[in-house]
């Protein structure tokens, strides 16, 4: 934990030295004002018992300054607060961004325990981390006030402030057991509070929506959030009574003391051993002690519980990159990786995810010619997108190796080798961007190249589609960013079909032309037949010479490749060209006789 406030303090002096500087500043003056009050006061109070009122101008308007400044100084405070957490906010998104984006592959982010501390990292943002960096200061001037009002309480009385000072130990006891009981109780309700989550955004989401009403899902997606809700909040529930219970025997040992301490202060008032004005100071002083004490407590336990979220942030940021980084191949040191010449060979390639699941590739042996056309086929759960992603390396084989004319992938840096592919995903990402966005992130630098651009929209059939939109590439293609005053109004941005949205996906990997590599993943699987014949051929054409790996359940689209390899249970089962693989009679020859004759027979029907 000092290890956290460190850091902290670390990160909020680099968010803003100066205001860091005036923050120490207001939190001395803040500090002290309840104990100046307390000494003004009694000495107004004893002047005026002496009647001698022509001594009470200096008190009083010692009690004007403090006034003044009680009521300038909680604005400073805030306005200081507030910008200290602007600032710290960017800083630490800055920090937690930038660790997330240094994560090469998807191990981290297809785990449920790592997905739910970075749910936790993203709150610990600059209001939420306010108990530690403005609450420092907040301790700080509290602490300052508990100093000082003890000091003026041990010369009325040193019983009484010994008294006071023990009754706070309990209380922070108690709070900091209560404190991490809730950080316990947040992190076992990391399960149900992502369920509930999820529940409450398919009841919201705009492509759910179609099935929600047409199943009539919606009451039961509602019983479902609410079900994962009642635990939440039963947790909640159980803490909130053991809090409100253990905070009223607190509230009532210091009303004890409190009590005491006044009986003894009025009877030493009756013997004369104190004046009225000390009667004061001391009421004041234990009144201003308790709530001193009351706050330091509850600054240390908002930090404790601030800091424990800010562990999150911590382990996400330090976490290194999820693939190791680029080692010595078999073949030696590869600072760059080589323009593709031989051919892409995978070697005894066997991949599982986990050690506690299966394993998905077994042993598979392949190569991938240079300039060669290669089909992947198989059923669902052969292994074909797991391919996919050891190829672009999102992870690593578990054995075996990858090579690229004889270079391991492990020794290359990942993003080297993603600039040397070009890839397009089953479940390709549908932006609320613009056209000619959507497009042009596939090649960041071509964002601004309009022509290539729209070359890359002509390759993937959907050119026409998006100059006949409202405003051409420049649509948005989203409706969720209008005013209401904008709602109505068409050109605020438009829904494109799947198909349309495959094309655009498929363009988007157009844009990165002349790469080694062109990875294609169910190209046509939205599209009518008549669209699905025209892509191919553009595919084909665009494919021809090129290195390529398509993927397709439709066996008449990949027909005409250069190699069909056939994946059966994570292993290569059959591979040749086409019209080897139906001459063999396999697996293959039996699924594509099953495909055609389903269109054979759609043909007789009409």
């Amino acid at each position: 934990m000092l290890r956290a406030v460190g850091t902290v303090t670390s990160l909020c002096w680099r968010a803003g030295p100066g205001l860091a500087v005036s923050q120490l500043a207001v939190t001395v003056v803040g500090g002290l004002l309840p104990a100046g009050t307390v000494w003004v006061t009694k000495l107004l109070i004893d002047t005026l018992a002496t009647g001698r009122p022509d001594h009470v101008l200096l008190p009083v308007g010692g009690l004007t300054a403090i006034g003044l400044v009680s009521g300038v100084l909680p604005q400073l405070i805030m306005y200081l607060r507030a910008e200290s957490e602007r600032r710290l906010d960017r800083l630490m998104q800055d920090r937690l961004y930038t660790a997330v984006n240094r994560f090469q592959g998807l191990s981290r982010f297809e785990n449920p325990a790592f997905l739910d501390g970075l749910r936790l990292a993203t709150q610990a943002s600059g209001s939420m981390l306010a108990p530690i960096t403005s609450g420092l200061f907040d301790i700080g001037r509290n602490a300052i006030t508990l100093v000082s009002l003890l000091a003026a309480l041990a010369v009325l009385s040193p019983l009484m402030a010994g008294l006071v000072a023990l009754a706070a130990i309990p209380a922070l006891v108690a709070r900091m057991s209560l404190e991490k009981r809730r950080m316990m109780m947040i992190a076992g309700q990391s399960t149900s509070i992502r369920r509930q989550i999820f529940y409450s955004s398919l009841i919201t989401d705009v492509q759910a929506a179609k099935e929600v009403r047409l199943f009539g899902l919606g009451g039961f997606l509602k019983d479902r959030m609410f079900g994962e809700l009642a635990t939440v909040q039963a947790s909640e529930r159980r803490l909130d009574r053991r809090e409100a219970l253990t905070q009223s025997l607190l509230a009532a040992l210091s009303a004890a003391v409190s009590g005491v301490g006044l009986i003894w202060a009025v009877y030493a008032a009756v013997d004369g051993r104190l004046t009225l004005g000390d009667v004061t100071a001391f009421a004041a002083a234990v009144a201003g002690t308790q709530g001193a004490l009351i706050s330091v407590v509850e600054n240390v336990a908002n930090a404790r519980q601030a800091l424990s979220l800010f562990g999150y942030h911590e382990q996400v940021t330090s976490l290194p990159d999820d693939l190791p980084p680029p080692c010595r191949s078999t073949e030696g040191p590869a600072a760059m990786l080589p323009a593709l010449r031989r051919g892409i060979e995978l070697r005894d390639v066997w991949f599982r995810y986990d050690e506690s699941h299966p394993w998905v590739l077994r042993g598979v042996d392949l190569t991938i010619p240079h300039g060669a056309s290669v089909a992947l086929v198989g059923l669902n759960g052969a292994g074909k997108s797991t391919l996919i992603k050891l190829l672009c390396r999102f992870y690593d084989p578990s054995r075996g190796a990858i090579l690229w004319d004889g270079v391991d992938l492990r020794a290359v840096p990942p993003a080297e080798l993603r600039a040397r592919m070009g890839v397009l995903f089953q479940d390709y990402m549908s932006y609320d961007l613009t056209a000619a966005e959507n497009i042009g992130v596939g090649e960041i630098e071509a964002l601004s190249d309009r022509v290539r651009i729209q070359a890359a929209a002509g390759m993937a059939d959907v050119h026409e589609i998006v100059e006949a939109l409202p405003r051409g590439y420049d649509t948005l293609l989203s409706r969720i960013f209008f005013g209401d005053e904008e709602e109505d109004d068409a050109q605020t941005g438009v829904l494109l079909s799947g198909g349309q949205w495959q094309r655009l996906a498929l363009a988007r990997t157009m844009v990165r032309e002349q790469r080694d590599l062109l990875i294609l993943d169910e190209p046509s699987s939205g599209l009518d037949a008549q669209a699905e014949y025209e892509m191919h051929r553009r595919l084909r054409e665009h494919r021809m010479g090129r290195t390529s790996l398509l993927v397709s359940h439709r066996l008449g689209s990949v027909r005409d490749a250069d190699l069909i390899v056939v994946l059966g249970d994570g292993r290569i089962v059959e591979q040749g060209t086409h019209d080897d693989l139906m001459a063999a009679g396999g697996g293959y020859s039996q699924l594509f006789e099953v495909q055609a004759r389903g269109y054979r027979e759609d043909a007789g029907v009409q």
